[in-house]
């Protein structure tokens, strides 16, 4: 009998940087659902991958002086060796710079525009770079971006719309009919109230400011928008064809069972993927499961509550960071412990080394290393079983049977922690019976020998169901558990199936330590040695960049120094700033330099936010003759340095100075 096709994704991942442990998580939670119903006998594919194109990885590698591609694959193989070290066991690792990935995507975008669900117009409104979307003014909050929290800034350009308003009340109507459509429940209701049920506006589906990206072929001053490029992976991954020329591979797994993203990127997956679906006319996805979020431990909250990781708060931790400390499966049983299902988790050091410690040294490695102890202690490791039986024996029986269908029942619901929380009552249940049983005690009475071997056999048992059942989410460990008791691996009707152990089996005679205790102040004196270290080797790079990063610029006659003096330098404060109406370049200052104000007009509004540039002290050349700019007179200049790539900045005192003095 053929197996039930079942097709899992994660959101690729942008290639703008590292991935830290937030992002990490779920690679994590969805290769443990993935391995999970392989356990339960589904043919599994499971794919994952990157998103490599846009201007912002335009901007970057511009940054570091190397090609767009050549910055994507790096970075992308970075992220490749993380989702590894963590055991993922994806079938499809994508890239949206797969030469296959980029055809489709551009006979997508030609079909969507040939049967008028595309069409072209002009884009006027607030752009955010980070998260490559447009917003109207009214979407802003606090007049920036709605979803990253960033400064947006003014743009316009032609662009392709998708026409979003042909799909609207056919979404609306799928998502009413189908509560599992988006999980958890509260997403659906966000997606509802908050986008459409107040109507949508069309989606921007193209760029002609930036070039990295897929060309529109039949418009190649356009580059496809990271949308309809990045989640058309879903289906081109698995070789969707819009000529109708896909392969048995996509009818066999379309539609998706799963699409598992962060909650922050749901609408994106839940309203505007499935128009573009619906146009394509093909099913949609059985399910969107919007995650919550990791966060680090706030340290100014007193309730213990957790704020967004960021390099500029500088408390984002890494898998690889953790890993070396706590190992691979330490890592997986924590941000898949403490995740609940829909609100959001927190991380810290101090948590690891307490779950480390309570739940993974105590609770599990322990309970193996005392069980296989003891039967090499009064066995010679030989596990046999035998009648000899009591009522205790029945209650750990029953629990350990049971396991099976409560954990899939919680999996059946996407409910990771509450499944491997199921698993570990198992384990408390056997720490609870050696303590009801004495092993020790019953070692002592030669007539109570075949007791103590059914003892030790329950036991064994009882952990081979238990680490079974825990390989998907910690598949080392269970490996390393099985191994030990030189037990085989079940198939999931098997795992309610009490007695399968084989008789006369020897377990090892040398145990390893699953799990080591740790110690929280040891921990915490090695992180900060490392970050310390981190730090120092930042700061011999940075050094390093600029003493090799230099700027050769052609030479302007020479002056005399009465030439040079006749120009007045002196420190200015800014004291207000507004943008110029009607200029994509300009702000305009107001300087205070020493008792007087003078009106400044700066091309930089590419490069500063009128409201950052308050209270800043720049340096500024005072005797310039006034000029108008955009019908505003200018009393000055500020002074800017400009490197290779046309990227200013403000000149500024490296102590602090008064207003109005002089630079000479």
């Amino acid at each position: 009998m053929s197996k039930k096709p079942y097709y899992i994704t994660t959101a690729i991942a942008y290639t703008s940087g590292k991935p830290h442990i937030g992002n990490t998580y779920e690679i994590v939670l969805a290769d443990s659902i993935a391995r999970f119903k392989r356990l339960e006998g589904y043919e599994v594919f499971f794919q994952t991958g990157t998103d490599e194109h846009g201007q912002k990885i335009e901007e970057k590698a511009a940054e570091v002086g190397v090609s767009p591609k050549e910055f994507v694959d790096k970075v992308a193989g970075g992220i490749k060796d993380i989702w590894d070290l963590m055991n993922s066991s994806y079938d499809k690792f994508i890239r949206t710079t797969d030469v296959d990935h980029e055809k489709q995507v551009q006979k997508i975008f030609k079909k969507l525009y040939d049967q008028g669900d595309i069409y072209k117009g002009n884009y006027e409104g607030m752009y955010c770079t980070p998260c490559e979307s447009f917003f109207t003014a009214s979407q802003l909050v606090n007049g920036k971006c709605p979803d990253c929290g960033r400064e947006c800034q003014p743009a316009k350009e032609e662009a392709y719309f998708l026409k979003l308003s042909n799909y609207t009340g056919r979404l609306i109507d799928h998502i009413n009919t189908h509560p599992e459509f988006i999980q958890p429940e509260s997403r659906k209701n966000e997606m509802m109230n908050n986008f459409l049920l107040p109507g949508l506006q069309d989606l921007c589906v193209s760029r002609t400011s930036f070039k990295w990206g897929i060309p529109v072929d039949f418009d190649p001053k356009h580059v496809i928008y990271v949308w309809i490029d990045a989640l058309s992976n879903y289906i081109t991954g698995i070789g969707y064809d819009c000529d109708g020329n896909s392969t048995e591979q996509f009818n066999k797994f379309w539609p998706a069972d799963l699409h598992l993203i962060g909650k922050d990127i749901l609408r994106f997956h839940t309203i505007y993927w499935p128009i573009m679906l619906m146009a394509l006319d093909l099913p949609l996805p059985k399910q969107v499961f919007g995650h919550p979020w990791l966060l680090q431990t706030d340290p100014n909250a007193k309730d213990g509550s957790g704020v967004k990781m960021s390099k500029s708060r500088g408390n984002v931790l890494y898998a690889d960071d953790l890993v070396e400390f706590f190992g691979v499966d330490a890592v997986r049983y924590f941000v898949l412990h403490e995740m609940p299902f829909d609100n959001d988790g927190v991380i810290n050091w101090e948590l690891m080394v307490d779950r480390m410690n309570s739940d993974l040294a105590n609770t599990l490695g322990n309970l193996v290393n005392r069980t296989i102890s003891m039967s090499n202690k009064y066995f010679e490791g030989v596990v046999n079983k035998t009648d000899v039986t009591e009522p205790v024996d029945a209650d750990l029986i029953e629990v350990v049977t049971k396991t099976r269908d409560k954990v899939v029942a919680k999996m059946a619901n996407l409910r990771v922690a509450d499944a491997i929380s199921e698993i570990f009552t198992l384990f408390k249940r056997c720490n609870k019976y050696i303590d009801e049983t004495m092993p020790w005690a019953l070692a002592k009475e030669e007539e109570k020998k075949a007791r103590l071997e059914n003892v030790l056999y329950n036991l064994v048992e009882s952990i081979c169901i238990g680490a079974n059942l825990l390989e998907p989410f910690l598949p080392e460990s269970a490996e390393k558990i099985l191994a030990q008791l030189n037990a085989k691996k079940r198939n999931i009707e098997e795992l309610a199936t009490f007695g399968l152990y084989d008789n006369g089996t020897k377990v090892t005679d040398q145990p390893q330590i699953l799990f080591a205790r740790l110690d929280l102040k040891e921990v915490l004196a090695k992180v900060e040695e490392k970050h310390a270290s981190e730090v120092e080797e930042t700061a011999k790079v940075e050094e390093v960049k600029q003493e090799e990063t230099v700027i050769e610029i052609p030479a302007k006659d020479e002056i005399t120094y009465d030439d040079f003096a006749k120009l007045q330098f002196q420190v200015g404060e800014i004291i207000a700033c507004e943008e110029v109406k009607k200029s994509k370049k300009l702000l305009c200052s107001q300087v205070k330099i020493g008792n007087q104000v003078k009106q400044i007009v700066s091309g930089i509004k590419a490069h500063y936010t009128a409201e950052e540039m308050v209270g800043k002290k720049v340096m500024v050349l005072v005797n310039l003759k006034p000029a108008t700019l955009a019908g505003i007179v200018s009393e000055g200049m500020l002074l800017c340095a400009e490197d290779e790539n046309g990227v200013l900045a403000l000149m500024t005192p490296e102590k602090p100075m008064p207003s109005g003095a002089e630079i000479c």
